[in-house]
């Protein structure tokens, strides 16, 4: 670039700018610092030029969390090859299209542990009422076991997809943080939901669930954090039918609610079953690689009330945003990330629980994820918090109402912390100290 314009020198470059605005000893970066990290210690300066709270640091998630999204992951997906593409009906113009979501689907069966994955689904809520529909049309039962560990809202969704299929939806309660399975009655079950790591963030050891499917010849659905599998087994490695999760993690930033991405992988026995598009890899007329929707009619919605799904769509964007955002972290890069993830976590919820009067939800392990009571109402606390330009997390009431079966006792002064591979030392720190003057 100095070529070109005739420089020798970026002191060139920029010799047109007031020397008194410059910074005189640079930027006293750290070397070898992250795009994130560097990204972080900008914006700290941008928060000093305007002088007041610019922010909010995050540490809310329920959900939707707070990830780095790379420039690289930004700038291709926002490509208008991938913005204004349309349904990929006719392969010999969506070539491009349908290679990315094949590649997708492939990053979605490794993080799975499973076979087959289809092309997304809306979000985690809604690949779980597919999964839920999977299993009836499996074994021709209409009981679905879940979880309390299973998100809420994905409860309450499944709740009312099951008003008009028919589903008997049973909720597991929880102790001490997992499924007391001897409190339900699972015989003639067709799915056995639950959640890894459930949505209080606890990891829990799924081979009681796993057995009990199996004893009731039904489904074994897993819940998954898809991030869990960068450190933790897949959901495949624990026995499951099918895995619903949600993708928002992989490269969608926050963007006030949406949109979201539903993911969905099965074992081969049940590719029949699977709702919404698939892509898979063919020859064309002269032997070249090539990639078409395939397996399932998209027009299998007129039979209506006996169609397997009435699925016809997916997430195209947000799928190709996944794509792009594991094939830049790479297996290398996906593991760092939760393993900062739930280092993070652990020396938050350390420094938090030294605090007077908080105290941990359960003993169980977790992730990046963790439940605390605090000795004043939550929702109360979060609102001090943001007065100093800290989101501190979620009220379990906001979530799931004053009493839900995840929980023993009221839920108004439980708070679910989360952190992500975003947030520094300094943060972590901050955040701790703050909560502890607020608390006295």
């Amino acid at each position: 670039m100095l070529a070109f314009l005739g420089m020798d020198s970026l002191d060139q470059l920029f010799a047109h700018i007031p020397a008194s605005v410059r910074l005189a000893q640079g930027l006293d970066l750290e070397s070898g610092m992250s795009e994130p990290d560097v990204a972080a210690v900008f914006a700290e300066y941008s928060a000093a030029n305007r002088g007041q709270l610019s922010r909010l640091t995050c540490f809310a998630g329920a959900g939707a969390y707070d990830h780095e999204v790379p420039a690289v992951v930004k700038m291709l997906s926002s490509r208008s090859e991938f913005v204004t593409a349309y349904t990929p009906y006719q392969p010999e113009v969506a070539q491009g299209v349908l290679q990315a979501i094949f590649e997708f689907q492939t990053m979605v069966s490794r993080i799975s542990g499973l076979p087959i994955a289809n092309a997304s689904l809306y979000d985690g809520a809604t690949a779980l009422v597919e999964a839920l529909n999977m299993a009836a049309g499996a074994t021709h039962r209409q009981k679905v076991v879940i979880s309390s560990g299973v998100h809420p809202h994905w409860r309450a969704v499944a709740a009312t997809f099951a008003r008009g299929t028919g589903h008997e939806v049973v909720v597991v309660p929880f102790k001490d943080g997992v499924n007391d399975w001897d409190r339900v009655d699972t015989t003639g079950a067709a799915a056995i939901v639950v959640a890894y790591p459930n949505y209080l963030g606890v990891l829990e050891d799924l081979s009681a669930a796993r057995a009990l499917a199996t004893s009731r010849d039904a489904l074994f659905v897993v819940c998954g954090d898809p991030l869990a599998a960068g450190v933790l087994k897949t959901a495949g490695d624990w026995g499951a039918d099918v895995f619903v999760g949600e993708g928002q993690p992989l490269g969608t930033a926050l963007s006030f609610g949406g949109p979201f991405l539903g993911l969905f992988a099965c074992t081969i026995e049940q590719i029949r079953r699977l709702p919404g598009r698939i892509v898979g890899e063919t020859v064309d007329s002269n032997d070249r690689r090539a990639f078409v929707t395939t397996l399932r009619a998209r027009e299998q919605d007129i039979r209506r009330e006996k169609a397997t799904s009435n699925v016809c769509t997916n997430q195209t964007l947000m799928a190709v945003t996944a794509a792009i955002q594991l094939g830049w972290l790479g297996t290398q890069g996906y593991a760092e990330i939760a393993t900062r993830c739930a280092q993070g976590a652990h020396y938050l919820h350390d420094r938090l629980l030294a605090i007077e009067g908080v105290t941990a939800v359960s003993s169980q392990p977790f992730l990046r994820e963790f439940a605390l009571r605090l000795p004043r109402r939550a929702d109360d606390v979060l609102d001090d918090l943001v007065g100093a330009g800290i989101l501190g997390g979620l009220s379990v009431e906001s979530l799931a109402g004053a009493h839900d079966p995840s929980l023993e006792g009221d839920t108004a002064d439980v708070v679910l912390i989360a952190v992500t591979e975003r947030r520094t030392r300094v943060e972590l720190d901050h955040y701790a100290d703050v909560l502890s003057k607020v608390l006295s």
